[in-house]
């Protein structure tokens, strides 16, 4: 395994590590030799958290060395060794002179924000050579618990005191064996996750939540979600020690927001009366046991508690009374906005229930107490099990979060904390007969308290004030960095911002203003129900989807943004017409039902009968955190508007107003509108960063939204999407652009292998304006039930053959996606691929080509000029014969020889010889996505293997053939001048007029083809033909 030398310590890594992670390993190195605090970002996809373990993990490695060194060289009494000294000198230059000489090796303590990405990082610790070391992982009990009775408990902090009641009264088997086979090599040895622990303790027997606390103990490396070290009554609870440690935030993106969430809490007046319920429920029970009642005799369950008295319970009832009729009398507007007051407030309020922080420990160990009793002797599910006592003492705990309060705390409280009073919605109940009357007790209008924290740095400070010696902030998604550290109060004296290891080639970013029809692209909230706006950003992903291969990602503000466009989409049909090419798939919030629509949608990317699959999420939501959509699972991303927060939301328009306080009073630090945009961008920012995940990966990231052009937002962009980031004013070029760089991306770089036995699906260009119309593909099955087959002989076949590989294929933009399918087996189905015309059907490896999907013109058709719509060409190497079958117009087809099926919907078809006329549509390189943009005359005369009509002297006929000398010549002439990629929208473009006559789109796209060359601009205003005469006076007034 390569080792490189980084700031005097080796760091052993899986292969050669790149320049980018080096340069993240030695900025760790630093944090961990000079006891700094570090905030480091590096973009997705560049092997943050492997360069994290290995540096991390390696300077550990030279600390150990350093120790035992000193340790031998105190215990020796004679004189140390040249070498040893050296060794020694060397092993303290690596770790650094901030630890001193007495301090032992620190533990690391390695957090991140779920159990998912830590499940991530056990793996890539799985992979290293310093997997030898000892780990734990720390999780929950509702995670981790094999108790049969307990596991099965739905409500956490029942669980909880459940498991406790057992684990001190003995009677848990599981937790009791834990002391037995702790020091079991196979519990000891190897990396485990917490799937593997749960399944390890299931094997043998013991409770895998207290191993792993056992085995924390004497672990070099801790792997735990950050909220246990954020929130002090789980950092209490789980007993983490972070004196002289090294703590490290990965996926710390979200550390402003956890750190305000664990210091705040709500508590309503419903709560309040469940604790004075709960409280008088357990009343009664002394009461009943006091009358000799014979029930509470006999009844086990109804046993008296002996860890409180009756006069504990009439002291907390008083209390709670009192703290009820305190809350009640506090005046509210009749606007329904709630009143604001210092966060010193809270210590008024629950003093005049005499609540005070002397009095803390006691009131919160009778609540404990109470809540274990409620807990564990409630035999049936509608009985109390202490869930208002256990808000209450969560309150408590927040509020007295200081074991010694001062009055400096007090101070910094009332700067910190706002408390936010209004009106307890009530509950919906149900309506009817049937239904429920309402409890007398909640019926009147209660209150909310909100106790809110606006000062993440308030959670951090106190993290830090616990000893870490020094703390290190990691993720992809921090930028700015400097509004970032101005919130959290801490310093940190080490920053990087990693550029990405990607080329230039391997992403494109795009801001596209407009959609197809020119209509704005602005999702702001006067603006996004518009229902113009609304289709046009539908019909904007949906031609998006149609040049985007494998997976695409679109990410909306919020999900009523996203549920209003789905609903209007399904309406319109726009909805539908994604799904053909794309399944669609829309994010749950519900978590199982978000892992499965999470696999199908995998599955959905490997299918062949697809061209991918395309996943809608919101910002913030579970789709933009942690995923992995590498390679085709994620090859766009969109987003269709900018996710502020709500800026009527009482807690932001608070937070809002403390930081402008804030700023006033110590002339620095963030707006509140700064933060308002910041919230946003940093929303933005992780879910632009699912799109790239390796260094041979690529895709596209376009923004959907004209304010994202604003020259200030692109500065809250992440470092590594900053330099690539182009503005589109005109949706053609855009769409162009996409087209090349996906084409370029796939000659450049590597594909990943598909699965066995799948394919990846092709990928169709096809412009679709609003108003337009498609026909959906046709699926793979239909070319076995096609209406009519023809055989073709052998000689056929081989002028068929002749003629693709005469066929220029440069602009048929179905060639770049791999989708090779000459190994396809009998039986297996196949994909349609290409643009739908004829030539790219023939270009196709495989002996059955389809033509259902060839679309006639919308001219009309005499009966002289049937349109060409092939139903299939099967070729049969033992037959060796061409059946023909007679020309008729539709109105005879019950005359048609035997053997020949039409559906009612499909005209007669005929297949005609190879014919050398039509060298002059294989010379002029235009028939291929253009054959439907000729009248249908014209289009028959361009097909290969058309037998010409006896030259007649009708005018009309000759005014026919030059205006198609005349188009061959043209587009003779275009192919020549334009690139092979231009000429590929050219083509698209033509098609897409023909069909939808949208001269407003056909426009945009038309001017971004050609240059202000005089070459091209001549070219430029013969596309005149073209037009129909509604169209012309417009174009020549545009041209002149």
């Amino acid at each position: 395994m390569p080792e490189v030398v980084l700031e005097g310590v080796p760091v052993r890594f899986p292969f050669e590590p790149y320049e980018v992670q080096q340069a993240y390993m030695s900025k760790v190195l630093r944090c961990l030799q000079n006891g700094d605090n570090g905030i480091l970002e590096s973009p997705t996809g560049t092997g943050k958290t492997l360069c994290l373990l290995c540096s991390t993990l390696g300077w550990l490695e030279v600390k150990k060395a350093e120790y035992k060194s000193r340790l031998h060289t105190a215990s020796s009494s004679q004189d140390t060794p040249e070498f040893l000294a050296s060794l020694s000198s060397q092993l303290i230059s690596g770790t650094g002179q901030a630890w001193g000489g007495k301090n032992a090796p620190p533990k690391i303590i390695y957090s991140s924000r779920t159990h998912s990405q830590l499940s991530q990082a056990v793996s890539e610790l799985k992979r290293t050579t310093y997997s030898y070391l000892r780990m734990a992982v720390l999780g929950s009990r509702d995670q981790m618990c094999i108790h049969p009775e307990v596991s099965k408990e739905t409500n956490n902090n029942s669980k909880v005191h459940m498991c406790q009641m057992r684990v001190k009264a003995k009677t848990c088997y599981f937790n009791n064996q834990v002391d037995v086979k702790k020091e079991e090599p196979e519990v000891r040895q190897g990396v485990h996750d917490l799937e593997d622990l749960v399944k390890l303790g299931k094997k043998k027997t013991f409770c895998p939540y207290y191993m792993a606390r056992e085995l924390r103990q004497d672990a070099d490396i801790i792997f735990l979600p950050y909220n246990y070290l954020l929130d002090p009554k789980t950092r209490k609870a789980h007993g983490i020690e972070t004196q002289g440690n090294i703590v490290i935030f990965d996926e710390a993106h979200n550390i402003e927001k956890m750190c305000e969430e664990a210091a705040s809490l709500q508590i309503r007046s419903t709560d309040l009366a469940l604790c004075i319920d709960e409280v008088t429920q357990v009343m009664k029970k002394f009461q009943d046991a006091s009358e000799g009642s014979t029930i509470a005799a006999n009844d086990s369950s109804q046993a008296l508690p002996e860890d409180f008295s009756p006069d504990d319970l009439y002291t907390l009832k008083a209390l709670f009374l009192e703290l009820e009729k305190a809350i009640d009398v506090l005046p509210l507007p009749s606007d329904g906005t709630g009143t604001t007051y210092p966060g010193s407030f809270m210590f008024e309020l629950l003093e005049k229930a005499d609540i005070t922080p002397g009095k803390k420990t006691i009131i919160l160990e009778v609540l404990d107490k109470l809540i274990q009793y409620l807990t564990t002797n409630s035999s049936s599910p509608f009985q109390r099990k202490g869930a208002g006592l256990q808000k209450f003492s969560d309150l408590i705990k927040i509020v007295f979060s200081k074991d010694n309060f001062s009055l400096h705390h007090m101070e910094f409280v009332k700067q910190c904390y706002k408390v936010h009073v209004n009106i307890e919605e009530p509950k919906k109940r149900p309506e009817g007969w049937g239904a429920p009357k309402p409890n007398t007790l909640t019926s009147k209008a209660g209150r909310v308290i909100s106790y809110w924290c606006f000062n993440p740095g308030f959670g951090m400070k106190d993290l830090a004030e616990q000893g870490a010696k020094c703390i290190i902030l990691t993720s992809g998604t921090l930028s700015p960095l400097d509004s970032f550290t101005s919130e959290l109060q801490v310093p940190f004296p080490i920053q990087l911002e990693n550029p990405h290891i990607i080329q230039p080639y391997q992403v494109w970013v795009g801001t596209v203003c407009c959609g197809p029809d020119g209509f704005t692209l602005n999702s702001s909230f006067k603006n996004r129900s518009d229902p113009r706006y609304v289709t046009s950003l539908g019909q904007t992903i949906l031609n998006l989807s149609r040049v985007i291969p494998g997976g695409l990602l679109v990410f909306f503000p919020s999900y009523t943004v996203l549920r209003s466009c789905r609903d209007d989409w399904q309406a319109s049909g726009i909805w539908s017409k994604i799904s053909v090419g794309k399944p669609i798939f829309v994010e749950p919030q519900i978590k199982e039902e978000f892992l499965n629509a999470m696999e199908e949608f995998y599955q959905k990317i490997n299918d062949p009968a697809f061209k991918g699959a395309c996943f809608m999420a919101v910002c913030r939501g579970k789709v933009s955190e942690g995923l992995d959509f590498a390679d085709r699972n994620g090859r766009a991303v969109i987003i269709t508007g900018l996710p502020y927060p709500p800026f009527k939301d009482p807690r932001v328009v608070l937070k809002q107003k403390y930081l402008e306080e804030s700023r006033a009073k110590n002339k620095r630090g963030l707006s509140g509108q700064a933060w308002y945009q910041l919230e946003a961008s940093r929303a933005v920012n992780q879910a632009i960063g699912r799109v790239i995940r390796h260094k041979d990966d690529f895709g596209a990231i376009i923004l959907c939204d004209n304010r994202f052009a604003a020259g200030g937002f692109r500065q809250q962009l992440s470092a590594w999407v900053r330099p690539h980031v182009n503005v589109y004013n005109n949706f053609g070029p855009a769409i162009r652009d996409v087209i090349n760089f996906f084409k370029n991306a796939k000659n450049l770089l590597p594909q990943p292998e598909a699965k066995k036995g799948q394919g990846e699906p092709a990928i169709s260009i096809q412009y679709e304006a609003p108003g337009g119309s498609s026909l959906p593909p046709v699926p793979a099955q239909a070319l076995q039930s096609a209406s009519s087959r023809i055989i073709i002989s052998d000689s056929t076949r081989k002028k068929l053959a002749e003629a693709r590989a005469n066929q220029d294929t440069d602009y048929n933009t179905s060639n770049w996606e791999t989708n090779d399918y000459s190994g396809v087996k009998k039986g297996e189905k196949r994909t349609n691929r290409g643009d739908g015309s004829l030539f790219s059907a023939l270009e196709e490896k495989s002996s059955i080509v389809n033509f259902n999907n060839f679309q006639a013109s919308s001219s009309s058709a005499s009966p002289s000029h049937i349109p060409a719509d092939y139903n299939s060409i099967k070729i049969n190497n033992k037959k060796r014969k061409i059946k023909l079958v007679a020309k008729k117009i539709p109105e005879r087809l019950e005359s048609l020889s035997e053997g020949t099926v039409v559906s009612n919907n499909v005209s007669p078809h005929i297949l005609k010889p190879l014919n050398p006329a039509a060298e002059l549509c294989r010379e002029s390189e235009s028939c291929e996505g253009l054959q439907e943009s000729l009248p249908s005359g014209q289009k028959e005369s361009l097909l290969p293997g058309h037998v010409p009509p006896v030259p007649t002297t009708s005018k009309q006929e000759t005014g026919e053939n030059q205006k198609l000398k005349s188009i061959a010549v043209y587009i003779k002439e275009v192919k020549s001048c334009l690139s092979k990629e231009k000429y590929g929208v050219f083509s698209a473009l033509v098609k897409s007029y023909q069909k939808d006559k949208d001269y407003t789109a056909m426009m945009g796209i038309l001017s971004g083809v050609f240059s202000e060359e005089p070459q091209q601009r001549r070219l430029f205003r013969k596309f005149e033909q073209f037009l129909i005469k509604e169209h012309r006076a417009m174009f020549q007034a545009a041209c002149s």
